[in-house]
């Protein structure tokens, strides 16, 4: 809200610099795609998260039969529930029928952010909606639905829905110990856009039809009637009935906005903006935003912590048609091109690693900073790019397309939506954070990316030519069987993208072991051996040739100069 009190700014910005797991979404409407489908990514950035790929099998239920569900995070039994009718199959964060739903993690206000005593979390909302939806406007009823009857255990969310048609964003925050259930707001974002969201709530105002508010008038508990006006096509925005009116009746949110109820932002009542939600968070999606749209330079004091600048919007055009390879680059960011770039500043070292292990924040000489907050980071446990297509079967049509570990140096290996049998690389129960598997993409994948980090700028161009000739393979792979499964009858269909997902998982597990073998080869004890199609060069007696020791950068040499150079001083 624009006339929020000074005082509420610079109270936000005090607050302590967020040193939590994050995650980071971006969404592209079908219009705004290269092939006319539609996309949403999702970096799961936990230094806890398990890179995995869940599969739940669907089927039709009994009346009587009830779901446990078990917490996402702790993975403490929380609630059980009846079963709905029928639940459709899901792997990973995507359905049979082509939705795909991903979420980023934004706690709010206390005591909201705590959720209510019982209830459904985050996690659990987004399988059960994937496995009784069938399209983005079926989950938001479902999430609303559930929410409403059992509860809501969790704080501020902000979730990603995608349909072969259709993209939406999904605000929600429990109503905490005050009530039972969820305030939240559900937005279509328009064909030809793209949106995004990274731990900050982002829908601020929103249009407030078909409900009309009048101030301090009871509201019923979210009636079925309003719910389902999400199903009218013109409708492209549907929120819970009490959402504006629950902080009414709490003084404690009331004082966050003036009362002016036309003017209602949901973002500024129940996640108000603080420093670290600005630098840690809104940052992400202008770097997302930077890489796709134009004219987004005036955005960038918002991003770097200047809560008086220029708000970034909810959505943008994009310059450009986007691929799902530029979709797949879009979660690939240190914040190249920006003051907040991480590659080439001290934090980085001799060999410009654009990482920074944790705290993000730090103290010196009495003045606090951060270390920045970009997409790409280490700890990310999976992350994804979905993938769906109104032009093919459900089964062939919807794609997620899966990687483990840091988004920079993962390969993303399509996963239709219709399988039946994850890959032994991706399957749940082959290792964990405390157990190593040889067969675990998870633990592979970090072989290579934490050898990377002691010789960054060298490895990594390695790296990055592998995931290209991968990913490239995998597209043509993909585009190759689109065109030939069309017209597979469901059975065909499903043996075929299985064997094909399958098949690619097993081809990236090759090269990437492969190319784990060459790194430990070419780049031991700090050398760099000369190499030709990933074998080592040697003389004709079999001698190493052409090692190679590159010197430290020169402003590093200063460095050791100027800390202990006395010491270091060659005497005469």
């Amino acid at each position: 809200m624009n006339n929020k009190p000074l005082l509420l700014i610079v109270l936000a910005l005090l607050l302590p610099f967020i040193n939590a797991e994050a995650c980071t979404n971006f969404i592209c409407s079908r219009g705004a795609s290269a092939d006319g489908s539609t996309m949403i990514t999702y970096a799961a950035d936990s230094h806890t998260r398990y890179g995995q790929l869940r599969y739940h099998r669907g089927g039709t239920h009994q009346a009587g039969e009830t779901v446990k569900l078990y917490n996402y995070g702790s993975l403490k039994f929380q609630i059980e529930i009846p079963q709905a009718a029928v639940t459709y199959n899901v792997v990973g964060f995507i359905n049979e029928h082509q939705l795909a739903i991903g979420e980023t993690t934004w706690g709010g206000i206390s005591p909201l952010d705590k959720g209510n005593a019982e209830g459904i979390d985050y996690g659990n909302l987004i399988y059960l909606a994937l496995q009784r939806a069938k399209n983005c406007r079926e989950a938001i009823k479902v999430m609303a639905e559930l929410v409403e009857t059992y509860g809501y255990a969790d704080g501020g969310e902000s979730f990603s829905l995608a349909d072969p048609n259709e993209v939406w964003i999904l605000e929600i925050t429990s109503k905490g110990p005050y009530e039972k259930g969820a305030v939240w707001v559900a937005r279509r974002v328009p064909d030809g856009y793209v949106c995004g969201h990274a731990n900050q709530a982002r829908i601020t105002t929103f249009p407030q039809e078909p409900l009309k508010w009048k101030k301090k008038v009871p509201h019923p508990a979210i009636s079925s009637k309003h719910i389902d006006c999400i199903y009218e096509p013109e409708v492209e925005c549907v929120y819970s009935e009490d959402v504006i009116f629950f902080a009414l009746k709490h003084s404690e949110f009331e004082a966050l906005f003036d009362g002016d109820e036309e003017g209602f932002s949901f973002a500024d009542v129940y996640n108000p903006l603080t420093f670290s939600g600005l630098r840690a968070c809104e940052s992400r999606v202008y770097a997302m935003f930077n890489r796709c749209a134009d004219d987004m330079k005036k955005y960038e004091a918002y991003a770097m912590g200047d809560p008086i600048a220029e708000r970034l919007p909810l959505w943008v055009k994009p310059n450009r048609k986007l691929s799902v390879q530029d979709v797949m680059e879009l979660m690939r960011d240190h914040f190249e091109g920006t003051p907040m770039d991480m590659n080439g500043d001290v934090g980085a070292g001799p060999f410009h690693c654009p990482y920074r292990w944790r705290p993000m924040d730090f103290e010196v000489d009495g003045k606090k900073y951060v270390h920045e907050r970009a997409i790409s980071t280490q700890q990310t446990g999976f992350s994804f790019v979905a993938q769906c297509r109104s032009w093919l079967p459900d089964k062939l049509g919807g794609i997620i397309w899966f990687g483990v570990d840091d988004t920079y140096s993962t390969v993303y290996c399509p996963m239709f939506c219709g399988i039946t049998q994850v890959p032994v690389c991706f399957e749940e129960g082959n290792g964990s954070m405390a157990e190593y598997s040889e067969t675990s993409a998870f633990w592979l994948f970090n072989r290579v990316s934490n050898f990377c980090y002691l010789r960054y700028d060298s490895m990594i161009v390695d790296v990055r030519r592998v995931q290209k000739e991968l990913e490239q393979d995998f597209t043509k792979i993909v585009d190759g069987v689109s065109r030939e499964y069309e017209n597979y009858d469901d059975a065909r269909l499903v043996a075929a993208i299985n064997k094909t997902s399958n098949r690619c998982a097993d081809q990236m597990m090759r090269r990437w072991t492969q190319l784990d073998r060459f790194l430990l080869m070419k780049y031991i004890d700090g050398n760099i051996k000369n190499t030709e199609n990933e074998r080592i060069k040697t003389t004709p007696t079999g001698v190493v040739a052409g090692l190679k020791q590159p010197p430290y950068p020169q402003w590093f040499y200063e460095m050791i100069v100027r800390d202990k150079g006395e010491i270091l001083k060659v005497r005469e």
